[in-house]
């Protein structure tokens, strides 16, 4: 991945107007997870648990959790990376987001 488009990547993962933009962005980081080098599998990572942590959306937060959980398949996120997950308030999301962070805690 060159600096075009992991910069590119990187701003549509952190869209301000639209959650359609978050989610696909999302969605499409899981096509390329064996292709990141530790450095760019740690920093999308860290961006989208701040990301998530943040989001409005149900959908984009579902796609930016499960990309996430992709990206800890690398061996190169660790927990520490992922500390902005902890700001997400439990109570509020529906039973599959919460079993997505269930997840994450895990590995």
């Amino acid at each position: 991945m060159n600096a075009d488009q992991l910069l590119g990547l990187l701003r549509q993962i952190t869209d301000p107007g639209d959650p359609a933009v978050r989610e696909r962005a999302a969605d499409e980081l899981t096509d390329w997870t064996r292709s990141y080098s530790a450095a760019e599998a740690i920093t999308l990572a860290t961006v989208l648990s701040a990301t998530a942590a943040r989001e409005t959306s149900h959908l984009a937060l579902e796609a930016q959790l499960h990309a996430i959980l992709e990206l800890t398949s690398t061996g190169h996120v660790e927990v520490a990376h992922l500390a902005h997950l902890r700001e997400i308030d439990l109570a509020e999301l529906p039973a599959e987001l919460r079993d997505y962070l269930a997840d994450l805690d895990r590995t």
